[in-house]
């Protein structure tokens, strides 16, 4: 709330001399009967008149502060905007291999990368971002779109073991994978196109080699950042045995040089994740890269907000001048 005439709230000052006069020399006015002595009436009981006395008092300062508000001209305003966007479209590629189910991540290196993943569309509420998952095949889970708890729900449907229990092809078609999430983008009418592009391993399958792929990207204005994740050297991999779960070190073999390479021919970057803490700072540099630019417009129309403060202060002032005359009606 705004006032119109805010120099009309230094009258809120008075309210202090009046109550110095209130209380110095108002008592000096009220009528008086001479006593002889006082003893006798020192414990007696004051009446309920008598205490609701200062209610006249009350009332009437409410009643001038309202009146000093009324003046003041309250006003609320409503307010929108406008926004101009330029939009960013964004293709997140997941390799989504058995490899993934190693546990140099943790839990492991899916749900890691799921969970940056899902915390990067959250932040991101005003862009079409879309989710392309490969392994030794590759195909959309979700087109690009806008409604983000749509794709997060399908994001956290993507199961660990999808290519483990044959649902699809194990490998990694990192040409594949990237080459469908291109597909997305390509009749895109955005100002900027980006694929975000993660995996652990090296090309081992598909009919399209990553650079081909990456060579399609640079030819619709497709920007792609490219993610290795996982440790050096070796990492625990969850093997099923006969009753159970039995840890075996496997090698780490992700190709940074073509990821690189794809990064560079596209103009994008590539990034090297060996833990969880890596992972999300490096969602979060790729956050800051892509921004949508905004271009904001605010309007407001304001409307008086008197009337309710006219409504109580006319009551208030019924009841101060109701109390005068009958309950504290004073006799000459």
């Amino acid at each position: 709330m705004e006032f119109a005439n805010k120099e009309y709230l230094f009258l809120l000052l008075l309210i202090i001399p009046y109550l110095v006069w209130y209380l110095m020399y108002r008592k000096k006015s009220e009528p008086t009967m001479r006593m002889s002595d006082t003893f006798a009436y020192r414990y007696a009981p004051r009446s309920w008149k008598v205490r609701l006395m200062p209610l006249q008092l009350f009332l009437r300062l409410a009643v001038y502060v309202l009146l000093v508000i009324i003046l003041a001209r309250p006003q609320t305003q409503n307010s929108w905007k406008n926004k101009t966007m330029e939009g960013i479209d964004i293709m997140l590629a997941m390799d989504v291999s058995t490899s993934m189910l190693a546990e140099d991540l943790k839990p492991n290196r899916m749900e890691a990368a799921k969970q940056v993943a899902a915390d990067f569309i959250i932040g991101r509420p005003n862009d079409n971002i879309g989710l392309s998952i490969f392994a030794g095949e590759a195909f959309t889970q979700c087109p690009m779109t806008t409604d983000h708890a749509s794709l997060l729900n399908l994001l956290q449907n993507v199961r660990t073991d999808i290519a483990q229990r044959g649902l699809i092809e194990d490998g990694t078609a990192i040409g594949m994978g990237l080459a469908n999430a291109v597909s997305r983008l390509k009749d895109s009418k955005a100002k900027s196109k980006v694929v975000i592009l993660l995996t652990d391993g090296s090309n081992n399958r598909g009919d399209l080699s990553p650079m081909t792929a990456a060579e399609i990207a640079k030819s619709f204005g497709v920007r792609v950042y490219t993610i290795g994740v996982g440790t050096n050297k070796v990492a625990p991999y969850p093997m099923p045995v006969a009753g159970g779960i039995q840890y075996v070190n496997m090698p780490v073999e992700i190709d940074t040089k073509t990821l690189s390479e794809i990064a560079s021919a596209t103009d994008g970057d590539f990034y090297r994740a060996t833990n969880n803490q890596e992972l999300k700072q490096i969602y979060k540099e790729i956050d800051k890269l892509e921004k949508s630019k905004l271009n904001v417009k605010k309007f407001s129309k304001r409307y008086e907000a008197y009337q309710p403060y006219a409504i109580v202060a006319a009551l208030l002032l019924l009841l101060e001048m109701l109390l005068r005359i009958t309950i504290f009606r004073k006799l000459p």
